[in-house]
């Protein structure tokens, strides 16, 4: 591609084509209109000619420059670029109204002035001059509209692309949000197991056999917590669309499961079952509820017997997971804890639009309890 395609499409679209331009016909009518041997009345249209060349940057000193040819020398052409000039460019219209006053007088009214007899020429003549400055400033006026609606509509496309901008930031932030919560959940439940099991494998070093048993389980657990990592990478890779599918994210048919390897003594207490299909956003939200109640109870009451309920009523699916005091003499596990998982889990259900309680329980337990619509409010996103 040549460097002349950076440039106009063409020669006459060039500024300075476009500034000179209009000067040459404007010569030749005043050269024309006027007698060559009345030397005033030709340096008059001459003048108002030349003078077309500042019409950009002084539009309206060249559209009073214009008028004695208009006058004087009977030239048309001139002032009524000049006129054009200042419809096009002025925004303050008694100016522009003054403008074209001017240019009909002018154009009307005998040089030298002896008197209007007003008949059939008359009122023609004075037609004819205000058409001459009404047609200028029509087309002026109309070139600066479609300038503005032009300006407008840029600023507009503008606007637009900036809202979509931040609306895909916001949708980006909130993405990673959700996979940082869905992270924090199985990094913290799959570690705090991994963390009893090398408890017992550090009691049980003198037996060889349940040595391995408990090594083999830790294998397993990483296993799995590298598993489920690479699944919520994968949901991350499907919605940035790389033409994978969604991966399969926990629901409440996973509960059971869940309860049983998490090594405390806890019970399901549920009155539907967990085979039961709700909402995908609804049964996450439920199962990674439980996940976090029992991750936290792993860590800060070691010991303590745990109680699992679901219940469903007046729209909402109703999860609650309450245990009591640590078991005497038990070390609870020293894995580090920046309070982000309640409060994940609460931005969760706020954006499903419920609720998540939390509270310690008058017995030395722990209670946390989610109220989950069955319709939720944002599920898009989730």
């Amino acid at each position: 591609m040549s460097d002349a395609s950076a440039g106009p499409a063409h020669w006459y679209q060039r500024p300075w084509v476009l500034l000179t331009a209009p000067v040459l016909p404007a010569v030749l009518d005043a050269l024309l209109a006027d007698d060559l041997g009345s030397p005033p009345q030709l340096s008059a249209s001459l003048l108002a000619a030349a003078a077309l060349l500042f019409r950009r940057r002084w539009p309206v000193p060249v559209l009073l420059l214009t008028l004695p040819g208009l006058q004087v020398g009977y030239i048309w052409l001139a002032p009524m670029l000049a006129l054009y000039t200042v419809a096009a460019t002025e925004r303050r219209r008694p100016v522009l109204a003054t403008g074209a006053v001017l240019v009909a007088l002018a154009q009307f009214l005998p040089w030298p002035y002896d008197g209007v007899a007003w008949d059939r020429t008359t009122a023609l003549a004075a037609m004819y001059s205000l058409m001459t400055a009404a047609a200028p400033v029509a087309l002026g006026l109309l070139v600066q509209t479609r300038h503005e609606l032009a300006f407008r509509l840029d600023e507009l496309t503008r606007g637009q692309h900036r809202e979509r901008q931040l609306l895909e930031q916001s949708v980006l932030s909130t993405e990673r949000a959700r996979l940082a919560r869905e992270m924090h959940d199985v990094v913290a439940h799959q570690v705090s197991l991994i963390s009893i099991q090398a408890a017992v494998l550090q009691v049980r070093s003198d037996d060889p056999k349940a040595a391995a048993e408990s090594a083999r389980t830790i294998r397993q657990l990483s296993v799995r917590t590298l598993e489920e990592l690479r699944q919520l990478v994968g949901v991350l890779r499907a919605a940035g669309g790389d033409g994978q599918g969604p991966t399969p994210q926990p629901t409440l048919a996973d509960l059971p499961g869940l309860i049983t390897g998490s090594g405390l003594d806890a019970v399901l207490d549920t009155e539907f079952g967990t085979r039961r299909h709700w909402p995908e956003p609804v049964e996450r939200a439920a199962y990674r509820t439980v996940q976090e109640a029992l991750t936290n109870i792993r860590k800060h009451a070691p010991g303590s017997t745990v109680a699992v309920r679901l219940r469903s009523g007046g729209g909402r699916l109703h999860v609650e997971v309450r245990n009591g005091p640590a078991a005497p003499g038990a070390e609870p596990l020293l894995l580090p804890s920046g309070g982000h998982g309640l409060i994940g889990l609460r931005e969760r259900a706020q954006q499903l639009g419920g609720t998540l309680e939390t509270r310690r329980t008058e017995d030395g337990g722990y209670l946390v309890s989610a109220s989950l619509p069955l319709i939720p409010t944002q599920t898009a996103r989730e």
